[in-house]
């Protein structure tokens, strides 16, 4: 149950994921509201909106595979999504919006199967379609299974204020398959001020605050009956015995009715009783764990010696990521402290969290340091090779054979070959892979100047030198292409070009190839200028 998948997440959740089997779903999909947010309102002959991330660029526009989605989803079998969709349609028209939220409604419902009756799903998205996509959830989980809005500070300020005000925060949407789910929240602590203004008493087991053990309304049972001389009932009120009390009574007050459970804590001295007629018992409510956590998480830097007995911050565990030491340089990156609190809260240990949209692979990072199951699922080779490295690298565990197992990924030559055929682009950043090279320039589509990775050697200290790789996942290779990456390697001054193709290479290939000379390291002796790699030859190692 430690898998990292390699493909269109719907496919996958179809394929490879069985009912009713995920305790926890966190998913962060890509979406850049960095854009004008009314570009992709324009129908498709208008303004072509180029707000996806590349991998999701043709799902995103409404085209043919918009259309096809769309069309299951008429036929889904949920009415209410079908008909919330319709009516979305109607109102937002065919444009770019509708077929992201087409895409996102069909793999909800794939989600909504998976996960079981127990589990909950956390959608994080920002206020570019968050309310767009808080009717879609409805729609697949029902409204009465909404639990919360949670507001996450993502940066300490931003300067887009001309014509806004500064957006520093993220909308993670809280939702349960049915009303019996995992919850268990943890605390952050309290201001010291508030404790220096309410907590003003003190005993042998600390400070405390005294407060009413009943609450308004009355009751027919035990909690509505007399207890000493106070009687709730008449005071239209109600017992209403706080869990911070329970620890004080054997097997936490099971089989103790609320006059039993009243008496043992006051033979403890743990309720005040007043002395005069018409006032109500109090308890001693001491300092505790803290707050339990609530529904904004934001994190206030320069508020260290703020929180009672703590040198932290303010929600300094769910800080947004500057310059710390976990930054990958992955655009759309979460703190592992932000999963962490979400995962601690919503599964127990050895339960299964799954990221359908798993980027860069926090949540798995997440789950792994806390001893969950894992799934991921991400559409881009340049997302599944950084999670491999990030996992093994963080938890040596992992490095060991058979100890997670990746899905999707070429693992032999004819695997190779049906990638280059159904995605070039993705064949390329994974060849990059396997040399242990970054995609240029991040492995975005568009003019390359004839380069597909690039990585850099150590040559001295303090001085590193570039490495071009070209990829080619064609038949049609020749001595040409070895000339034209040559003339790379001399313009980007890179000291050694790598050629890395699906089909053998030819012997004037070879020949160009040689006739680059060689590469003098100063502590590792000579290497070829351009050498040429196969990917067989690359796959057996």
């Amino acid at each position: 149950m430690k898998k990292l998948y390699y493909g269109d997440n719907l496919q996958i959740l179809r394929k490879h994921v069985a009912d009713e089997s995920v305790d926890l779903i966190y998913l962060d999909p890509p979406f850049n509201s960095k854009r004008d947010y009314n570009l992709l309102f324009k129908t498709p002959k208008g303004h072509e909106s180029d707000a996806q991330i590349t991998a999701f660029e043709d799902t995103w526009h409404w085209g043919g595979q918009a259309q096809d989605e769309f069309r299951e989803l008429m036929k889904c079998g949920n009415t209410d999504v079908s008909q919330m969709m319709e009516a979305l349609r109607a109102f937002l028209g065919e444009n770019d919006m509708m077929a992201y939220l087409t895409m996102m409604a069909n793999r909800l419902l794939e989600m909504h199967r998976v996960l079981k009756p127990t589990g909950s799903l956390y959608l994080h998205c920002d206020p570019t379609a968050s309310h767009y996509l808080k009717i879609v959830l409805d729609g697949v989980f029902g409204k009465g299974n909404f639990r919360s809005e949670i507001i996450w500070r993502r940066t300490n300020s931003h300067n887009s204020t001309t014509t806004q005000y500064g957006p520093i925060h993220d909308v993670i949407f809280f939702y349960t398959k049915t009303d019996d789910f995992v919850f268990h929240p943890g605390f952050r602590p309290y201001s010291s001020a508030y404790i220096k203004d309410r907590f003003k008493h003190f005993d042998e087991r600390g400070r405390y605050q005294t407060n009413y053990l009943t609450g308004p309304g009355t009751r027919n049972g035990d909690s509505g009956k007399p207890w000493r001389r106070f009687d709730p009932t008449a005071a239209g009120r109600h017992w209403a015995i706080p869990k911070s009390l329970r620890p004080f009574l054997k097997n936490s007050g099971a089989g103790m009715n609320s006059q039993e459970q009243l008496e043992t804590l006051y033979v403890q001295e743990l309720i005040l009783v007043p002395k005069k007629d018409g006032g109500q018992p109090m308890y001693k409510q001491y300092v505790g764990e803290g707050v339990a956590y609530q529904d904004i998480w934001a994190f206030q830097p320069n508020t260290s010696g703020v929180l009672f007995q703590s040198s932290e911050c303010i929600d300094e565990d769910v800080k947004y990521l500057e310059d710390e030491a976990e930054k990958l340089g992955y655009p759309t990156q979460k703190p592992v402290g932000l999963l962490s609190r979400i995962i601690e809260t919503s599964s127990n240990e050895g339960d299964v969290v799954l990221d359908p949209f798993c980027g860069c692979g926090t949540a798995l990072d997440a789950a792994q340091k806390l001893n969950r199951h894992w799934i991921g699922i991400d559409i881009t080779h340049l997302a599944v090779s950084l999670i491999e490295k990030r996992l093994k690298s963080r938890y040596p565990e992992l490095a060991k054979k058979g100890a997670f197992s990746i899905e999707g990924v070429p693992q032999d030559f004819a695997g190779a070959r049906d990638l280059a055929e159904r995605d070039k682009h993705q064949f390329q950043l994974w060849a990059c892979s396997l040399v242990n090279v970054q995609p240029y320039r991040g492995g975005k589509k568009g003019a390359d100047q004839g380069i597909d990775g690039m990585g850099f050697i150590e040559v001295a200290k303090s001085k590193t030198e570039k490495v071009l790789v070209s990829v080619k996942g064609g038949e049609n290779v020749g001595a040409s292409m070895i000339r034209d990456l040559k003339g790379t390697v001399e313009r980007e001054k890179a000291v050694i070009g790598l050629f890395v193709t699906l089909t053998p290479p030819t012997k004037p290939m070879l020949t160009e190839a040689a006739s680059a000379s060689h590469y003098e390291s100063p502590h590792h002796g000579a290497f070829p200028r351009l050498q040429i790699l196969t990917i067989q030859g690359l796959l057996d190692g």
